[in-house]
């Protein structure tokens, strides 16, 4: 959620128990505004908290013209000190699925998994014992990154994509109406996506490619990943991802306010076929 009018957007999840203390808000609408002139970010917002064991990382994300590439991650403990997070490289993500379990809440803590491995075919086959070494602030940028492919949506209309190519804050977007809130397909991931390409040319027909540009989140697999509900009458629209536990997206029809935060364990609900 973006960093300007924080308190108030927080209230907005509250039903889903997500809260910062009045410490907490107030530390990081400060501390968030000389984020933004540190690192010259056009647009900075609070991305959430992964709780862990010892300390819990307080996350924020900024971005520069481009508001969909080029995304950068920081992390506080305190909610003052920022550190700049590093992009996750492929064997960060690799290890990341081997991982399991809370974080631990420090960054120079490393994890140590050993597994069993099968060499060779047939009755000539060995078992060696492997070692796989992960940093938790390497798992942190890896889940993060997982997070955001999986469960950062938007409503429909609330970017659009220049002819260059870069995507921009729709300042034409009013809101959806509260018919339109209520439909899935009126919600899409803030990812890079195929959507317009992969219709066919009667179906483009219908769609805006400054607007249709993004993934639709009807079309998640397994069906059913999204919780979709009304609060305060249909004053207020609710989307809660099934697959990351603590990710909340609120909506309040016809106005531009939107946003998202996620407040969980950063660990991937993998029972999820079973509450389906």
């Amino acid at each position: 959620m973006d960093a300007e009018g924080l308190h108030l957007s927080v209230n907005y999840t509250s039903s889903s128990g997500i809260v910062l203390s009045p410490e907490q808000r107030a530390s990081l609408e400060t501390s968030m505004v000389i984020l933004k002139n540190n690192y010259k970010f056009n647009r900075v917002w609070f991305w959430g908290k992964i709780l862990g064991v010892k300390d819990d990382y307080f996350i924020a994300q900024g971005a520069g013209k481009n508001e969909l590439c080029n995304r950068q991650t920081l992390y506080s403990l305190n909610c003052v000190d920022w550190h700049l997070l590093s992009p996750p490289t492929e064997t960060a993500f690799e290890k990341t699925k081997i991982i399991h379990g809370r974080f631990q809440g420090d960054p120079s803590y490393e994890y140590e998994h050993t597994e069993i491995k099968r060499v060779g075919d047939g009755e000539n086959f060995t078992e060696e014992e492997v070692t796989v070494h992960l940093k938790e602030e390497d798992r942190l940028a890896a889940v993060i990154v997982l997070i955001d492919e999986d469960a950062a949506i938007v409503p429909r209309g609330a970017f659009i994509r220049t002819p260059l190519g870069e995507v921009h804050t729709n300042r034409s977007f009013e809101g959806l109406s509260v018919t339109d809130a209520g439909k899935l397909t009126s919600y899409l991931h803030f990812r890079e996506g195929q959507y317009y390409a992969k219709k066919t040319i009667k179906e483009k027909a219908d769609l805006d490619p400054s607007i249709d540009f993004l993934d639709c989140i009807e079309d998640d697999i397994p069906r059913g990943a999204w919780s979709l509900k009304f609060e305060r009458g249909s004053g207020l629209v609710c989307l809660r991802s099934l697959i990351w536990l603590g990710q909340t997206f609120f909506h309040v029809p016809n106005t531009r306010k939107f946003g998202r935060i996620y407040v969980g364990t950063g660990e991937k609900n993998m029972d999820i076929p079973f509450m389906l």
